[in-house]
């Protein structure tokens, strides 16, 4: 019969053999290619990569426009104007938004003029025209118009590339296109610009006890989440995701929906569940008759079987079937291929926090779900709750992931360790 010390020392061999996980990571960038660009678009590209530089090809704006409705004049023809005695000079001419008319204003003369309408020759300032005795009604234009204001040159007009000059360099490659940055390219009139491909990951998973959301479930079922988060995981990465359904624990179905996803033409294969160690796990068999397996186990918790490969030459990642474990997985090692792949930057925040209660790990480098608070000290953590990969909700209800260090069982109270920042959840604020 084993003793405590021969399990002990059992278990010291068995996590002395799993992957370290930072060398996992560098086994994975290794394997990623970036993605080449293409040209998409404007209604395509918001949120994607850019991939070459701009430069204007025009000034914006690209002819003097007045930035008020009111009358176009000659400054020096307005000099000492007021309410009190105020200034006449004769309406030449109606100016709307969009006018190609090309007209010289002559001494003695103005112009009403619209928002937007380019300013008229001669002319070298605006009259709001508030400041004036004018309407702007449909009726037929008066012949003149009394101005209560003096004006500077340039007063209330837009000159010649105020905002932008011709050949000006606006964009370098690696920005991510933002709703403004969409309007920005259009005003300078592009219709479509060069970004990086979005990768295409395909999402299987196999499992005889998963059913699709909406269909009742029978004894012993339960309903497949994992392909839906990761599917939406991949899309926040700044990819396409192809979710396939759930292949039967049979090698003929699994060896089926790996061919099925190959018709898809993926950059990426993302699996959950078939990992790890049971009978009815067929995911290895195939990766070795369809590609290589770099590594199969690593030194994490939760996560401990997770597969990294190639199908076809296509990277393959293997996921835990436990959902936070497939969520930690996916944000500790597929997230950063997919970042490399698509040409992303990491806009992962980290901090440092004091743990606020007594914590235990068993020497795998460890994600704990936590919520943090911020107190006089600095950031406090606290656990969630239970840290079983299978409770989906204490992931929900974090707002933090602290990483426990390698070989750390013990983490007493006050300690200070590194925690990765979730995204705020708009449920609780956090």
């Amino acid at each position: 019969m084993p003793t405590v010390i021969h399990i002990f020392l059992e278990k010291i061999s068995i996590m002395a053999k799993l992957l370290n996980v930072d060398k996992a990571l560098d086994n994975i960038l290794a394997a990623i290619t970036p993605l080449p660009s293409e040209l998409v678009t404007l209604d395509q590209a918001r949120g994607r990569i850019l991939a070459e530089t701009i430069i204007s090809p025009l000034h914006l704006p690209p002819f003097p426009n007045s930035s008020m409705d009111g009358y176009a004049v000659r400054a020096e023809d307005v000099i000492n104007a007021t309410r009190k005695t105020p200034i006449t000079l004769r309406l030449a001419l109606d100016i709307p938004a969009g006018s190609t008319a090309r007209y010289t204003l002559a001494p003695g003369e103005t112009a009403r003029i619209m928002t937007g309408a380019p300013m008229p020759d001669g002319a070298d300032a605006v009259i709001p025209v508030e400041d004036t005795n004018g309407t702007w009604d449909n009726a037929a234009l008066p012949e003149t118009v009394q101005i209560y204001k003096e004006v500077q040159p340039g007063d209330y007009v837009r000159p010649i590339g105020e905002n932008i000059y011709a050949g000006q360099s606006l964009y370098e490659p690696g920005v991510s296109l933002r709703a403004m940055d969409i309007g920005l390219l259009a005003s300078l009139g592009l219709r479509t610009v060069s970004v990086i491909r979005q990768p295409r990951v395909v999402i299987l998973g196999s499992g005889d006890e998963l059913m699709e959301p909406g269909l009742p479930l029978a004894h012993g079922q339960i309903y497949d989440s994992n392909s839906y988060m990761l599917a939406a995981l991949v899309e926040e990465s700044g990819a396409e995701a192809i979710r396939l359904p759930v292949a039967k624990d049979t090698l003929a179905d699994i060896r089926a929906v790996f061919q099925t996803a190959l018709q898809h033409k993926p950059d990426m294969m993302i699996s959950s569940a078939g990992v790890s160690v049971g009978a009815a796990d067929f995911t290895r068999t195939i990766l070795e008759e369809l590609g290589q397996v770099n590594f199969w186990r690593i030194n994490l918790r939760p996560g401990k079987p997770l597969a990294f490969g190639q199908v076809a030459g296509i990277p393959f990642f293997g996921l835990p079937g436990n959902p936070v474990s497939a969520f930690v997985t996916f944000d500790v090692l597929v997230r950063p291929a997919l970042l490399k792949m698509a040409q992303r930057p990491d806009d992962a925040v980290y901090a440092k926090a004091t743990v606020a209660e007594k914590m235990t790990s068993d020497g795998r480098r460890s994600y704990i779900r936590v919520n943090t608070t911020q107190t006089k000290k600095g950031l406090e953590a606290r656990s969630t709750g239970t840290q079983s990969s299978g409770a989906l909700l204490s992931i929900v209800t974090a707002d933090a992931l602290m990483i426990i260090p390698e070989d750390m069982t013990v983490v007493e109270q006050g300690t200070k360790l590194r925690v990765k920042l979730l995204k705020i959840n708009p449920n609780t604020g956090k």
